[in-house]
């Protein structure tokens, strides 16, 4: 570094300060006294202008072109009224080359008065490359927030990553991109762009990755070029440069974003953008999870709605109903569109309370409500109880049956063992047996309604026991139907068999109880008499067996109520017929047993048909004991 003849005034303590900053300066200083002899000429200023410093100390410096001689003078007369300036110029080098520069004058002060000029020259080039480049930060911060915008207005999280490592690339100029994805001390790549689609879902120890060592800087962003070989989706020819963002969610690390460059050297712009980026992707992926959980809620809160057994609606803070799902439509016959909008068809609860209401259709529902404090909604929940409605009913009629059904046999046993007990010698012959058959029959009425109850117990518990094994239907048939025609004066029996009926298999002892069922009911329903027919024909590996009468037959919603425990049909005077009602739950409990079934039907022209069917054809190759499988 070189001063000229300023005096004493560059002596001093700061001296040697004065030299370093000067000789580190990267632009040409060039001190100028007030007739513009060079007072100073810095190592930039000989680098720039060719002169040595010696050659320019205390002359003036060749570096001025003699038609820009009238600027600089109006210039230095603008310092010296105490103006910086700040222009761009040309000025001559040693071998005689323009160069355009930019050049700062400011005043050098000597206390209080102008002792001269400083000079700093530095290329006008220099200037077009920083507003180059601060022009392009601005387009890219720019064309950053839409990117932002774009990625937050996808809430799809594979779509919000897939747009983020497109981005990547896009800003930075990496030649392709990915996301990482945290997964405990494991990384999935779950994105990637311009990279190899067969690498995506790959994982890796999070341990030995870049990731690990970026978290372990505390920093957010990072550059690497060692070492990327061993990367397992470093799949890019070239690569010679890897920077990576962190991207943390709820103050979390989730993962990162991966920018690889092959073509170009990334620098601190992209290194910035690359923080922006992974910091509003934590963002955009937040949002993203948040917005998939919000939906997976409410598609299990929908799911659980739709497939509830229970009748469920939602209403609004004037009981208008808003919800309702399809088991209400079921339950009530009512849809959706029906009720929306307007009040549900049954009266409603008070919180905390039931109501059991009766809908016109006969369905009996249990009616809750809760109230949402938070919205004022009700959400109301009834479920079908007419089932149990119509089991409470039907097991006091039970009861009420039951009694009475044994109180009529016992009672007469009691009457006619007491008459024989205390008039046994007054009786004759002929008396003594008389009250004696009458005794036995009762007493056999007994033992068939306890028999019937036995068999309803087991069939309710499926503790029903029969054998599998072939036996001749047609002979039980004809069993069971022998001694009818003379039963009844009012009725008339026809059995109608093929010739070759097959053998069945099931249980004969059980089948024999059904045909007698079966057949009592034929006799039992038509009071007035008519026709009972028995026919039956083998039909696709079953045999068939019809029980037709001509009597009050069975109104179409009764056809399968009447399999059911302890119900009989109701015709007007239910105690008419008598009876339990059990033994057609207990027919088609054996029957099922069996492997077949029993079914109810209307017969044309009037009354009712019995279809009995039993398997003819090997089912099970077990042919051992078995229980019951009740459908």
């Amino acid at each position: 570094m070189h001063y000229g003849g300023v005096g004493d005034e560059w002596a001093g303590s700061d001296d040697e300060i004065a030299r370093a900053v000067l000789a580190g300066s990267p632009n040409a200083v060039v001190a100028l006294d007030r007739d513009q002899s060079v007072l100073v000429w810095n190592e930039a200023a000989e680098r720039l202008f060719g002169w040595p410093a010696e050659d320019m100390l205390g002359r003036r410096a060749p570096i001025v072109p003699g038609e820009l001689t009238a600027e600089l003078n109006a210039v230095l007369e603008r310092v010296r009224t105490g103006e910086s300036v700040s222009l761009r110029t040309k000025r001559l080098r040693k071998d005689g080359v323009l160069l355009d520069l930019r050049v700062d004058i400011s005043a050098l002060r000597l206390g209080n008065a102008v002792a001269g000029y400083v000079c700093v020259h530095h290329p006008a080039r220099a200037d077009e490359l920083a507003r180059h480049r601060m022009a392009r930060r601005e387009r890219l911060v720019r064309r950053l927030t839409d990117v932002v915008g774009d990625i937050n207005s996808e809430l799809e999280l594979s779509a919000v990553l897939d747009r983020i490592s497109a981005s990547l690339t896009e800003l930075t100029g990496a030649d392709a991109g990915g996301f990482v994805l945290i997964e405990g001390d494991r990384l999935r790549l779950v994105s990637t762009y311009q990279l190899p689609e067969a690498i995506r879902g790959t994982t890796t120890d999070l341990r030995t990755s870049l990731v690990d060592k970026l978290l372990r800087t505390g920093k957010t962003v990072m550059l690497e070029t060692n070492g990327l070989e061993e990367l397992v989706w470093a799949r890019l020819d070239g690569l010679h440069t890897i920077t990576l963002g962190l991207a943390a969610v709820g103050g979390r690390p989730y993962g990162a974003l991966y920018a690889l460059f092959a073509r170009r050297i990334p620098g601190h712009l992209e290194l910035e953008l690359l923080e922006l980026l992974a910091g509003h992707a934590g963002i955009a992926v937040g949002n993203a999870v948040a917005y998939q959980e919000a939906v997976r809620q409410r598609a299990h809160e929908r799911a659980v709605f739709d497939a509830s057994a229970d009748g469920i609606a939602v209403l609004d803070g004037a009981g208008r109903v808003v919800r309702w799902n399809p088991a209400a439509a079921a339950l009530t016959a009512f849809s959706a569109d029906d009720v929306i909008g307007g009040p549900p068809p049954f009266p409603l609860p008070k919180p905390g309370e039931k109501v059991t209401f009766q809908l016109e259709t006969g369905r009996w529902l249990d009616v809750v409500s809760a109230r949402i404090e938070e919205t004022g909604e009700v959400v109301i929940d009834f479920r079908d109880v007419t089932a149990a409605k119509e089991l409470e009913e039907a097991k006091d009629l039970f009861l009420a049956t039951t009694s009475h059904e044994l109180r009529t046999p016992i009672t007469i046993v009691r009457g006619f063992a007491s008459t024989l007990d205390s008039r046994w010698d007054k009786l004759s012959d002929p008396e003594r047996r008389s009250a004696v058959h009458t005794i036995a029959e009762r007493s056999r009425s007994l033992g068939q309604l306890m028999d019937h109850l036995l068999l309803g117990s087991r069939a309710g518990a499926d503790e029903l026991k029969v054998r599998i094994e072939e036996f001749d239907l047609a002979e039980r048939i004809r069993a069971a139907t022998l001694g009818l025609p003379v039963l009844s004066d009012k009725h008339r029996v026809e059995v109608t068999l093929p010739d070759e009926l097959p053998n069945v298999l099931g249980d004969a002892l059980a089948t024999d109880i059904v045909l007698g069922q079966l057949l009592e009911n034929a006799f039992k329903y038509s009071p007035k008499g008519g026709l009972i027919a028995v026919e039956a024909w083998p039909e696709a590996g079953n045999v068939v067996v019809v029980v037709d009468d001509e009597g009050v037959g069975i109104a179409p919603p009764d056809r399968e109520r009447i399999f059911e425990r302890f119900v009989q049909v109701d015709s007007g005077d239910r105690r008419r017929f008598g009876g339990v009602g059990l033994g057609l739950y207990i027919v088609r409990s054996l029957a099922r047993a069996q492997g077949g079934d029993v079914s109810a039907h209307p017969r044309p022209g009037g009354g009712t048909r019995m279809r009995l069917v039993l398997p003819y054809r090997i089912r099970h190759t077990d042919a051992v004991t078995r229980r019951s499988q009740l459908r």
